[in-house]
């Protein structure tokens, strides 16, 4: 349920911009009609309706993940605080110079924020947020959590740098398919990948103790 949640900003991403692909006209007399206001010239275009249609639906979606987690009464976690200040400055932009140059830079700078904070808490302050996001429960050397605190960080810069290469070399539709299948499968991948690292490197379990000789 969790992943569902954490997903569902770019779930609905996607799944706007592929109706709005196919319903463009509506598309666009819808935004003009409630979002002309926050365009420039007041008018949206057939052709630009589906990605401004999508980045205003994920902006929402972001503010209401938020609300939600507040209604509950569960933490914010700070990335999520990031994220939604970064999809409203880019997605504003977006809206407003019907340009969507600005909101496929939206997931690099995510990537990067990532990359960032890792690089902070895992390697220079030795915080090891991997271990507690594992709830301290996998007991392996000190030096492989150090490892897996660059993987993450060359992971997600890695994945930033690859965002901006599908999204200025390939139409929109397949930086959208990308942003939706491809990153989610590589991210999949790569903790795969992780889990089988960790695994290689725990303490073997001791066998309990006898209770007795048999007579």
């Amino acid at each position: 349920m969790k992943i569902f949640f954490d997903l569902l900003p770019i779930i609905l991403f996607f799944a706007s911009y592929k109706w709005a692909g196919s319903n463009a006209e509506q598309a666009a007399q819808w935004l003009n009609h409630y979002l002309g206001f926050a365009v420039s010239g007041g008018s949206v275009g057939v052709t630009e309706a589906p990605v401004l249609l999508a980045t205003v639906v994920v902006v929402v979606a972001t503010m209401l993940q938020i609300l939600v987690l507040k209604a509950l009464g569960k933490r914010v976690d700070k990335m999520l605080w990031a994220g939604l200040a970064v999809v409203v400055v880019l997605g504003g932009l977006t809206l407003w110079f019907h340009d969507e140059t600005f909101i496929k830079w939206k997931p690099t700078v995510i990537y990067w924020l990532m990359a960032t904070g890792f690089l902070i808490t895992e390697i220079v302050l030795g915080k090891k947020m991997l271990r507690q996001m594992m709830g301290g429960q996998v007991d392996v050397p000190e030096a492989v959590w150090r490892n897996l605190g660059w993987a993450w960080v060359l992971f997600f810069a890695g994945m930033g740098v690859l965002n901006l290469w599908v999204a200025f070399n390939f139409p929109t539709d397949t930086w959208v398919s990308f942003k939706m299948w491809g990153s989610l499968g590589l991210t999949l991948v790569f903790t795969l990948a992780q889990g089988v690292y960790l695994s290689r490197h725990m303490a073997p379990t001791e066998a309990p103790a006898e209770s007795g000789k048999q007579g």
